[in-house]
């Protein structure tokens, strides 16, 4: 079988279909073949300043990397994927960057990574003017402009200028399957770190080489081709930002497959009104967001009933969890719809998905890919369908190398078992007797309270559901009694009303009482990251500041 990279992907499907829409922003539509030629401009232009490949995978250690790295510090726009694409076919690993972080944080990424390079939109000037100084490394800035009116950073060179002035000639480097594609970890439970894959094991596994809803590997470059020839092309809305790894899969998706990536005018934020609207101006038939905090305001624009969103045939949840009971109330507003939840982390690439449609509506059961499996406590044996024992979600087959610079963790997260090389993320799961997998939570916010396991998400599905609920994180604190606590953050909906004893006598209707929160803390509203993963750590400082 042919071993892909990420950039041949991209020429490749341009070059025979190079007048297909890939990115649709803000009233202007950029054409594969025209995103292309703007990313072999960028490639040119950092492979002139001497970024690229410098030792090759066969004399590095999972753990370790030979290539210069690349922050993109943006918000979504054209401008990402081309600075994916560019640095690709340059032999530069991109990696995002949280545009949210704030000074030390910036600095501790930027750091670990080794950036030597950054893109940033020019809203960022002042924060990369702050942090400069302590990076010595970085020494290849590009400024995007974007009308926030920051100058042009001293030593930076507008992004634009740049590949104006660059060759349209591809740099002389082939890219490997072997150069890396990066991903940090969101820091939503601890520091980010940066997950090191091979470019030709995240493409079969997330990007594109195992087309969505198939099981089917594309085996050649050839046979890409005509799956995109042979398919109709679709339409996608994107919400979550690019510096999430499901929304990077999604784009590349696109790209793969011959189709286009919408994103709504304001992508700053959050706006539901232009959400709705960008759906009945553009058409897609799906909509990518991520759990109940994106989702929620979007339907209820969506419930006002001022636009026209027929085109929508599906509803993509990645990222955290949609609750059923608003799974129920989109399906109600749009009966076609079947709404689909991916399961997947940075370690392990795309591994579940569960689907519910009108009549059919459920959460935390998904259909495995044919990697993906659940492991012995112990992490020493597969489990097989039906043993009644909690384990963990794992996965097989393409795999990441590990984490950038520890040796340790790489080798906890990714063990070898029978021979066979496994991710493990931290996920509890068990195998059901018909081959499904049942995802309990994340070990990293699990409760201990009592010695009773208690999964942080059960207990939000449960509190969610609750009518007067706009968003909830649930999170454990220290007790002298039960040695851990669990507590919800909980903020309502706008003009609703509702006290801890309400919200947890609803949740007993769904969980067993000892699950129930011993405390409940409001907050108008809850802080989650841009894609709208829970932080737990601002859960956890809000529960401990009331306690």
């Amino acid at each position: 079988m042919t071993q892909f990279n990420l950039a041949t992907v991209a020429e490749t499907v341009a070059a025979e279909f190079p007048d297909r829409p890939l990115i649709v922003h803000r009233g202007r539509t950029f054409t594969q073949g025209e995103l292309v030629g703007r990313a072999t401009r960028l490639a040119s232009y950092l492979h002139a300043q001497g970024l690229g490949c410098h030792a090759e995978r066969s004399q590095l250690a999972g753990h370790e990397v030979g290539q210069d790295l690349l922050g993109i510090y943006a918000h979504n726009g054209h401008e990402w994927l081309e600075s994916m694409m560019g640095s690709y076919r340059a032999r530069v690993a991109p990696f995002n960057v949280n545009y949210r972080y704030v000074h030390d944080e910036l600095v501790y990424l930027l750091r670990d990574a080794g950036a030597t390079a950054l893109i940033y939109h020019a809203a960022f000037a002042p924060r990369v003017a702050e942090i400069r100084d302590e990076l010595p490394a970085l020494r290849v800035l590009l400024q995007i402009e974007d009308g926030s009116g920051n100058a042009l950073l001293p030593g930076a060179v507008d992004y634009e200028e740049a590949l104006a002035g660059a060759s349209p000639e591809p740099p002389p480097v082939e890219p490997s399957p072997d150069d890396l594609y990066v991903l940090y970890t969101g820091g939503t439970t601890g520091m980010p770190k940066g997950v090191l894959w091979r470019q030709h094991d995240i493409f079969m596994s997330a990007m594109g080489g195992r087309p969505l809803g198939s099981t089917e590997s594309v085996s050649s470059y050839e046979e890409l081709v005509e799956r995109v020839r042979a398919a109709n092309p679709t339409r996608l809305l994107i919400l979550p930002p690019l510096m999430h790894g499901a929304a990077q899969w999604a784009v590349y998706n696109c790209l793969a497959g011959g189709n286009a990536a919408i994103f709504p005018d304001t992508v700053e934020h959050l706006d539901p009104v232009d959400v709705v609207r960008t759906i009945e101006r553009e058409k897609p038939i799906v909509v990518a967001a991520v759990g109940d905090a994106m989702a929620r305001p979007i339907v209820d624009e969506i419930a006002k009933g001022t636009a026209d969103v027929s085109s929508l045939f599906a509803w993509a949840n990645g990222g955290a969890p949609l609750s059923p009971s608003l799974k129920q109330r989109i399906l109600e507003l749009l009966p076609h719809l079947f709404i689909t939840d991916g399961m997947g982390s940075s370690e392990s690439g795309a591994q579940m998905t569960h689907v519910s449609t009108s009549g059919n509506v459920g959460t935390g059961t998904f259909t495995p890919s044919p990697e993906a499996c659940v492991v012995s406590a112990e992490r020493d044996r597969l489990l097989e369908p039906g043993e009644d024992e909690q384990g963990w979600l794992a996965q097989g087959g393409w795999v990441p190398l590990g984490y950038k610079g520890d040796e340790a963790k790489t080798a906890a997260t990714f063990p070898v078992i029978d021979g066979i090389r496994y991710s493990i993320p931290g996920d509890r799961a068990r195998r059901r007797t018909d081959g499904a997998i049942e995802l309990l939570g994340r070990d990293s916010v699990t409760i201990n309270s009592g010695g009773e396991k208690i999964f942080a998400e059960e207990v939000e599905m449960a509190i969610a559901s609750h009518p007067a609920v706009a968003d909830v994180v649930v999170t454990g604190r220290p007790s002298e009694r039960w040695g851990q606590e669990v507590v919800a953050v909980v903020a309502l909906r706008p003009g609703s009303d509702a006290t801890a004893e309400e919200l947890c006598e609803h949740a007993s209707t769904h969980i067993a009482r000892y699950k129930l929160p011993k405390a409940v803390v409001f907050r108008e509203k809850l802080v989650r990251s841009p894609a709208g993963k829970a932080d737990y750590r601002w859960a956890k400082a809000q529960a401990e500041a009331e306690g």
